[in-house]
């Protein structure tokens, strides 16, 4: 969400800079994604001033250019400047914008800097401009000429009112539909600098009008379940038109594109206060305004311009013949606000978030409105929302207003009622907060101490604060204020994102392997366990997949079956910021739906542990003498290997095969433990799911299953060998093979056949020329490490052993020696 710094500070009297406003928001949970520089004219017309033009003369080497003296004021030049000027109604007398030099000019995507030069012979210092060049008209057929009472060496932009903003980006949890405003980032910030001592002041937004005793149409809520509260008011001879410059400039400065004044207003209070509302053009309205539930077979089309087929699960807005509005999704398009609208009906409700999240759902709609909607408002905003827009309405569209403000309101909502402890803070935080601290924090958060007696408060939480209704959401309010970088460490802290200081050999492990990756260059993630159920679209996958009956939203409506989706949305978000190379792991639980006869801790249900490895990108840059190398496949398996040495597994107990038809990985392998399960798949990620995350590079990708692996190693006696008091002896073996046969193959029989001498199994080559090699075939340059523990290996132990591998990879794999 945009918070735009200037709008910010109409609400709230705060001293500090755009970037300070970002830290303090990130500290108090509000995280800010980033602080960006917003101009209603690029450049801001920084480096143009109002000029005087003295005197004009013709150009002694053109017909059409003329050579001027302008003055730009002291401040700008002591003494008048020449320039040149190509503009054939440039005059003696005029007042004119001049680009002084050194100013850089922008035209669409391209700019030029303003540079001393000549022109013909003739010194040049600066630019006289039109509107086209400095961004403000379309007109190219001569410079703008200006009211002759302006200063010379005004800015441009203090003329032309341009303004100039910082935009905040705030990533908003799903939690927090309080702070979906400007309004309501305020009041937090409000909270942040009021526990503090520092002195400042929250404004609500202005704004009344006087509502009459008229009913000018009839009003009914027909379907309470579904809406809390509904109010409206009649406004009649509006105007509509475009907006003024000041709604404009607000909108686009946080990304709204204006369409007139009155959908303009109805959106800035959006924005402002966070109260969605909605204006019906009230001449194509018949008879009267009702909410309901659809009736099978009714169709709306919405602003987008389809046609909907309505569910009767679907809230709408009707008249007294057919729906007009999706109620806090969309609304009609045969209802809307046009050019020809005179009079109005301004809705603002508090609709049931559950019926407006599954109504957008249902349609595949989203809107700012349901956004906030489907997170749950306070009814009590309806009323304070209508003056606020209603008295825009009649200021800038004029009209006035004709009837009595509409409110039905069933059941009156009022605050949380919550108890809490000074003990169960101090408790659950771990450190003492001083009382009058913990009052001051839950005075700015407008969280009201109804009484307290005996170190127990009972508050009363406003019922626009959704996410907090127990004793442990007020606990996390307070340390949010207070402060988390307040709370002093008291334990060792560690690489890995799990608990730490547990006993549990298996988390042990997993912190030793964090470390290892750590310092490997790896970056640990946690990702949310909830995905999108369109990364699922396979067969089995569909069968597996374990999904939310009540989900937030569509990309967080099914359980992750896999960590591979949740590391490629953390690699484009990075390749997207312009990281070299990407390396990242991540702990998790995957979960998936099984055949209730298998045994499991829930029924039907199966949960699995995981470790998921991720490697992409360059792994080194490129600079004057050595290009960029990307990551390859083989360094993810030595990081593998390195992995399962560090736990104890070897290459002996394992079991390789191609990782075919997987519906994840489009070449890759899969790793099982000798006579049992599955433990690692991994390989270069499916191109398809690459794209779709819109990455343009190989990603590796390698998933462990850590439970099971755990079951393998985690009842094993550790032993301590000395190093080896005798040496070993390497001999290499050229093996002609069948091309389908790959090296892990040869390992397998390898270790399988000599578990004493065998150390280890190296391929350092292979050859594949089928000009020198039988069809099919293909050659492997084999290197085996043979040492023994007791004694010395003799030569006839040495021929002996290669004898029996080179019998045994004969006999059941086919190769032979070149």
């Amino acid at each position: 969400m945009n918070i735009s710094y200037s709008w910010l500070k109409k609400y709230i009297d705060f001293d500090m800079s755009p970037e300070e406003v970002g830290k303090v928001l990130t500290s108090i949970g509000l995280e800010v994604g980033g602080v960006e520089e917003y101009e209603s004219v690029k450049g801001g017309l920084r480096g143009l001033v109002i000029g005087k033009v003295l005197t004009c003369r013709e150009h002694t080497n053109s017909d059409h250019l003329h050579v001027t003296t302008i003055d730009l004021g002291p401040e700008i030049s002591p003494e008048p400047l020449q320039i040149v000027c190509g503009a054939p109604n440039i005059a003696a007398g005029q007042t004119v914008v001049v680009a002084t030099e050194g100013t850089t000019l922008y035209s669409g995507d391209e700019s030029f800097k303003i540079k001393k030069s000549k022109i013909r012979g003739e010194e040049s210092r600066g630019m006289v401009c039109s509107e086209v060049e400095i961004g403000l008209g379309t007109n190219h057929d001569g410079i703008m000429v200006l009211p002759d009472d302006l200063p010379a060496g005004m800015p441009a932009a203090e003329y032309f009112n341009i303004s100039s903003d910082a935009i905040i980006e705030v990533d908003i949890t799903p939690n927090r539909v309080d702070a979906t405003s400007h309004y309501g980032v305020a009041r937090d910030l409000y909270a942040y600098l009021k526990s503090r001592g520092i002195e400042t002041a929250l404004r609500y937004p202005e704004g009344a009008v006087t509502p009459t005793d008229e009913e000018p149409i009839s009003v009914t809520l027909e379907s309470p379940e579904a809406c809390h509260r509904y109010s409206g008011i009649v406004i009649k001879g509006v105007k509509v038109e475009p907006s003024p410059k000041w709604l404009r400039q607000a909108l686009e400065s946080i990304g709204q594109k204006p369409i007139n004044n009155v959908v303009d207003i109805t959106n800035f209070v959006l924005h402002e206060i966070g109260q969605p509302l909605h204006a019906f053009d009230l001449g194509k309205v018949k008879g009267g305004i009702h909410v309901r539930l659809a009736r099978e077979g009714e169709t709306l089309t919405t602003l987008d311009g389809i046609e909907r087929k309505l569910s009767d699960r679907d809230l709408v807005i009707c008249d007294d013949q057919t729906p007009l509005c999706l109620a806090g999704v969309m609304g009609g398009i045969d209802s809307g606000v046009s050019g020809d609208t005179v009079d109005l009906f301004l809705e603002s409700a508090t609709f049931h978030p559950t019926f407006v999240r599954k109504s957008a759902r249902r349609h595949a709609l989203n809107s700012d409105s349901s956004f906030r909607f489907e997170r749950g408002l306070d009814p009590a905003a309806t009323i304070k929302a209508i003056h606020r827009a209603a008295s825009l309405i009649t200021e800038i569209a004029g009209g006035e207003v004709v009837s009595r403000i509409y409110d039905i309101y069933p059941e009156h909502l009022g605050p949380y009622e919550v108890s809490l402890s000074f003990d169960k803070i101090n408790s659950l935080i771990g450190i003492e907060i001083p009382e009058d601290k913990v009052r001051a924090i839950l005075s700015a958060l407008d969280i009201k101490v109804a009484k307290e007696e005996a170190g127990v408060m009972s508050l009363e939480v406003p019922r626009y604060r959704y996410d907090v209704t127990r004793d442990v959401d007020v606990i996390e309010d307070i340390l949010r204020i207070y402060g988390y970088n307040e709370i002093p460490l008291t334990h060792k802290l560690s690489s890995t994102i799990s608990p730490a200081g547990l006993s549990d050999i298996s988390l042990r492990l997993q912190q030793t392997i964090s470390e290892q990756l750590v310092g490997a260059g790896f970056y640990e993630i946690l990702n949310n366990s909830l995905s999108k159920e369109s990364y699922y679209t396979e067969e089995t996958a569909q069968a597996k997949a374990v999904r939310l009956l009540n989900p937030l939203s569509g990309d967080l409506s099914t359980m992750r079956q896999t960590l591979l989706f949740g590391g490629l949305e953390s690699i484009a978000f990075n390749l997207n910021r312009k990281a070299v190379g990407v390396r990242m792991f991540e702990f998790g639980t995957c979960y998936e739906r099984v055949d209730e006869a298998v045994k499991t801790p829930l029924k039907g249900f199966k949960e699995t542990y995981r470790l998921g490895v991720w490697m992409t990108g360059d792994k080194t840059q490129g600079n004057w003498s050595e290009a960029s190398r990307t990551v390859s496949p083989f360094e993810l398996k030595a990081v593998m290997y390195n992995i399962l040495s560090r736990i104890g597994l070897s290459p002996a107990e394992l079991q390789y095969e191609p990782a075919d038809n997987d519906p994840y990985i489009a070449t890759g392998e899969v790793i099982s433990l000798r006579g049992g399960a599955e433990v690692i798949r991994w390989g270069v990620v499916d191109t398809k799911w690459a794209k779709q995350a819109d990455i343009d590079c190989p990603v590796y990708f390698a998933e462990f299953d850590w439970a099971e692996i755990m079951n393998r190693i985690v009842r094993r006696k550790v032993t301590i060998s000395p190093v080896a008091k005798f040496p070993s002896v390497k001999r290499d073996f050229a093996l002609l093979i069948d091309k389908a046969v790959p090296f892990v193959e040869i390992e397998r029989v390898a270790y399988k056949t000599e578990k004493k001498l065998l150390k280890s199994v190296t391929l350092f080559d292979v050859y594949e020329d089928p000009k020198h090699l039988p069809e099919g075939k293909k050659s492997y340059a084999v290197s085996f490490e043979l040492q023994d523990a007791e004694k010395t290996l003799s030569e006839g132990m040495i021929e002996k052993t290669m004898a029996r591998l080179f019998d045994a990879l004969h006999k059941e794999l086919g190769a032979e020696l070149r």
